[in-house]
């Protein structure tokens, strides 16, 4: 009896720690993104790119835009650095295109990155748009642990609601088929 009951104690166990360690899935087309809150940028520049007041916190779908497009990063991600360049010729393209640069923002989310992290990353791969760290991996955590690159794009509505439009691991070959994509993919 003794061993049956041991048996079963065992059993649960496992079952409840397997539970407590299943991971979150990354949003799915559709979904909503998970409330992820970050501190208004200290640069006025970021701050009017945004939309966003001059200080305090936010949460990604009060940006001012129709599209938000994040990158999942790490500095010491080699794919990340390798993918830097054309995240960059992307950001180009949609702020020199006057229909674009109105509709859609990228931002950069440096997965375990301090904001030292993040500065230096941003300095050394010359990025434009603003960044921001998850030092203590938490919300990687909200978004599912994901490998980076990881790239998430959201339709935010006129009503303020959203929708996750777009969720995928790594980068991408052609800048302008990317761009193609992610505007047939949002309706904008």
């Amino acid at each position: 009896m003794k061993t049956v009951l041991t048996v079963v104690l065992l059993g649960s166990m496992l079952l409840l720690t397997s539970m407590l360690f299943a991971g979150v899935e990354p949003p799915k087309t559709g979904e909503l993104l998970p409330e992820i809150t970050l501190s208004v940028p200290m640069e006025t520049e970021y701050q009017k790119y945004l939309g966003l007041p001059d200080s305090g916190q936010f949460t990604i779908p009060q940006i001012k835009a129709s599209v938000v497009l994040i990158e999942f990063y790490s500095m010491y991600c080699p794919y990340c650095q390798d993918a830097a360049p054309k995240v960059n010729t992307f950001y180009s393209k949609i702020e020199n295109d006057p229909d674009l640069r109105k509709k859609i923002r990228l931002i950069g989310i440096g997965v375990g990155n301090s904001q030292y992290e993040v500065d230096v990353f941003k300095k050394k791969y010359e990025i434009g748009f603003p960044l921001f760290p998850d030092a203590d991996f938490s919300i990687h955590k909200l978004i599912g642990e994901v490998r980076t690159p990881y790239f998430i794009g959201i339709k935010i509505l006129e009503d303020g609601t959203h929708h996750v439009f777009y969720s995928k691991l790594g980068g991408f070959d052609n800048v302008d088929e990317f761009l193609s994509l992610l505007v047939q993919l949002s309706g904008i």
